[in-house]
């Protein structure tokens, strides 16, 4: 009968080192329920009096979920001014990580909420009520959820009054979302630590030694993503960036958005990074694998 090579000292740390973490998960998960409050800050959505209601009542509205604490906005947004924090929402992953170290939250609802009039043609006049609103993990800075609830009336009270009413019905589902990304990204972190993962170079800089051994993929054919709807309705200029995995054979194998902007643009570029092909990255003429930046900027097109 044949025995196992006996483990070497490495490997038997390495398997120890996975079964701590994975003890660790498993009681992490056992003990979710008795978690802390989770710890949310709602953020000014523009300076108009409908964007002020509406934050408030989303305040009001979670801190009546029994496991939600909100911080005080008026200590939210002196925290974020502190920072610098204009109210942009078009930001990265690590500007959206530093806003929240700041406020000192698990999850930050940034936007904008205004009541317009729209003149159209096809009918009377009417007003309009929406808001923007972007649900925010501090922790890894990532975009959640991007929607926009909207009304409309045939008065700005009345539009807004609606407009509320929805923000009010939609709570449980923000509540509910909320508690299940907290849930899935202290899951995630755990597994991270718990594998292996390969390292994946990211193209170096110019000037860096190892750029002259480098080649970075080059994309057979750049396509452009679409300007969505959802943008053009409000006009909506933005920057996004992703992180593209590109393997050795030049295929797009994982892609993540590192600067957000909602209204649909994130979605977009996800798509089209999606379909491209490239020629793989190569170390001394090898192909090998590696992470690229892409930017795509939008503006509303030209009438």
């Amino acid at each position: 009968m044949l025995s196992r090579p006996p483990l070497r000292s490495s490997q038997a740390l390495r398997l120890l080192s996975r079964a701590c973490v994975l003890l660790l998960f498993c009681l992490a998960l056992a003990s979710a329920a008795h978690a802390r409050p989770l710890q949310l800050a709602v953020l000014d959505l523009g300076a108009t009096p409908t964007g002020e209601r509406a934050a408030e009542q989303l305040a009001q509205s979670f801190a009546k979920q029994a496991d939600f604490t909100v911080v005080n906005r008026a200590q939210a947004r002196a925290a974020a001014r502190g920072i610098g924090y204009k109210g942009s929402l078009n930001l990265s992953l690590e500007e959206a990580r530093d806003l929240g170290a700041a406020v000192g939250c698990d999850f930050l609802i940034a936007g904008a909420a205004e009541t317009l009039k729209r003149a159209v043609s096809e009918r009377t006049d009417y007003f309009e009520s929406y808001a923007s609103l972007f649900l925010i993990s501090a922790r890894t800075g990532r975009l959640l959820l991007w929607e926009q609830p909207s009304a409309e009336a045939a008065t700005p009270a009345q539009a807004e009054q609606l407009m509320l009413a929805e923000l009010e019905r939609r709570i449980n589902l923000y509540a509910g979302l909320l508690r299940a990304k907290y849930t899935a990204e202290r899951a995630e972190k755990l597994s991270v630590l718990a594998r292996d993962t390969p390292v994946i170079a990211d193209v170096p800089a110019a000037d860096s030694p190892d750029a002259a051994h480098l080649r970075a993929p080059r994309p057979f054919r750049r396509l452009q993503p679409l300007y969505p709807d959802t943008a053009a309705r409000l006009g909506v200029a933005a920057t996004i960036d992703v992180l593209a995995e590109i393997d050795a054979s030049g295929e797009v194998a994982g892609v993540e958005v590192v600067r957000w902007a909602g209204y649909g643009l994130d979605e977009s570029v996800l798509v089209t990074v999606r379909q491209l092909h490239f020629f793989p990255a190569q170390r001394d003429g090898a192909p090998v694998p590696m992470r690229v930046l892409l930017r795509y900027n939008f503006r509303k097109p030209q009438k």
